[in-house]
């Protein structure tokens, strides 16, 4: 079944150490690695794929291969952003580092002032220290009122992040701060409660150009607007510090230049809900897309075909599709966002 994020962090801070993962730890680590490994620690020490420093794959032709920067160094270099393209992946082995107590938590104001929050986010996130992540947007508590959050984590001194995160704590009229010392394992159970297991997801995401203020405007148009109390969505992740600092052809996954990632990720409970939520989902994202980059992070997107495959991989897909030709010209590896050979046989 392979290892879950709350698994690896809770074995690895055993130790005082951690590495960049995704924010749920129930979502399994390698599919998330694989398609590039957003997390509360990137500002400081890069993607999950940036502190992969080895491991195993099994090729379509049933060969197993090491993979490292001595090894293999292009199907290395495949796996870090292009997904199972190119075979299964079995072992991963990170680079890990040292990472005490953060102080985290999230700000929550009412949904109407949402415009107020998102242009004083942009300009407090600018000046942001690698040390500090932030993500938030639209959703609903759990007793149902409708939010704007902010969260946020700081990796480095607990009174550090006091210190800096101050601003954020007093701006507006928040309706509940939750922000906290806390330790790192605690930090990765917080969204746990927002994403159990059985409901029905369908998410649309690109990169933004720039969150201007007409991004902004169209953005809060739909706060609180989602059919479903479960959705988050719009919604918007700051990236920056060391995961913006790799160069784009450095690894399969290239998106390295955008400050702020959009996705629009509906939940919902029962089918008969899902078709609204479908068009309620797409509506928001097409409002979106005059101020959105032709780049796609993929572990957000549902899959829709070559065209998002493209904007997942970008600069790097015709590379990736040499190694696609060597490594598994059949395309057996396809359940995907598929890099097809350039020669595939009919289906």
């Amino acid at each position: 079944m392979g290892v879950k994020l709350g698994e690896f962090d809770r074995e690895t801070q055993a130790f005082g150490l951690a590495t960049t993962m995704g924010v749920v730890p129930t979502v399994k680590m390698a599919g998330l690695t694989l398609g590039g490994g957003w997390g509360q620690l990137h500002g400081k020490y890069g993607l999950a794929v940036d502190n992969v420093i080895g491991g195993d794959v099994v090729t379509a032709d049933g060969r197993f291969l090491k993979v490292s920067a001595n090894e293999n160094e292009d199907l290395f270099w495949g796996i870090r952003g292009g997904s199972g393209n190119f075979g299964v992946v079995t072992s991963l082995e990170f680079q890990l580092h040292e990472v005490g107590p953060v102080f985290d938590g999230a700000v929550f104001y009412p949904a109407e002032q949402a415009k107020e929050v998102l242009r004083f986010w942009r300009e407090y996130a600018a000046e942001s220290p690698d040390e500090l992540v932030t993500q938030g947007g639209s959703f609903h508590l759990p007793d149902g009122v409708p939010v704007f959050g902010v969260a946020a984590c700081y990796c480095g001194a607990v009174a550090d992040g006091e210190r800096i995160l101050n601003p954020l704590r007093k701006f507006g009229s928040p309706i509940a701060d939750a922000l906290a010392p806390m330790t790192y394992v605690q930090l990765q159970g917080m969204f746990e409660a927002f994403f159990p297991p059985g409901r029905y997801v369908y998410t649309k995401s690109n990169f933004l150009k720039d969150l201007s203020d007409e991004a902004v405007d169209t953005m809060v148009q739909h706060v609180a607007k989602s059919p479903s109390p479960y959705t988050f969505a719009p919604f918007i992740e700051h990236w920056h510090g060391a995961a913006t600092r790799v160069a784009s052809t450095d690894t399969a996954f290239p998106h390295r230049q955008y400050s702020w990632n959009f996705p629009a990720w509906s939940i919902w409970v029962s089918p008969s809900e899902t078709e609204k939520n479908l068009e309620w989902t797409r509506g928001c994202w097409q409002a979106m897309k005059p101020y959105l980059a032709a780049g796609s992070y993929g572990n957000y997107v549902t899959d829709e075909g070559e065209a998002i495959a493209r904007e997942a991989y970008g600069p790097n897909y015709d590379r990736l599709v040499a190694l696609k030709n060597k490594y598994d010209p059949t395309n057996f590896f396809r359940l995907n966002h598929n890099v097809k050979p350039a020669v595939a046989p009919a289906a």
